[in-house]
């Protein structure tokens, strides 16, 4: 394998989850929708061998901060930490069934919300869409769509 098309693969992933992040939804929709960055770029970690994988989760995390407009740094320390987890159990991950892997997106989609929750909370105060406790269990139930396409395109 090429040592620059897993980075290429990650370039157009990325597009494409933010293409998918900024889809104009309904306001409950747009809350309960998984976190497609967060998805996709644990394919990403889980499938191809790389360095610096904390490094370009801050640099996504920074582009999805500046892409919804958020706290600087919000977006960045949620997929950081949730990759962080990811990356700890990589290799369960990769031979465990579907629906054990389901299992893992929603723990890690709960990392990302619940950091994500912290920031906001601490710096806008409480004031909070019921609907976002959803996206974790969303992201779970796309998990095996997400697998099936990206597993289609990297080939």
């Amino acid at each position: 394998m090429n040592v620059q098309r897993p980075y290429i693969f990650l370039i157009k992933i990325t597009f494409f989850a933010l293409i998918l992040s900024v889809v104009p939804l309904n306001d409950m929709l747009l809350d309960a929708s998984a976190f497609w960055l967060l998805l996709f770029y644990t394919y990403w970690l889980v499938y191809f061998p790389t360095k610096a994988k904390f490094f370009i989760a801050l640099i996504l995390g920074l582009l999805i901060d500046v892409l919804h407009g958020d706290i600087l740094g919000q977006n960045a320390l949620a997929l950081i930490l949730s990759s962080l987890f990811i990356n700890n159990v990589k290799q369960s991950f990769f031979v465990s069934n579907l629906s054990t892997q389901q299992i893992y997106v929603f723990i890690s989609s709960s990392i990302y919300l619940a950091f994500f929750l912290l920031t906001f909370v601490l710096t806008q105060g409480f004031v909070i869409n019921y609907y976002l406790f959803l996206a974790p269990f969303t992201g779970a139930l796309v998990w095996p769509v997400v697998r099936f396409l990206l597993s289609k395109c990297k080939a």
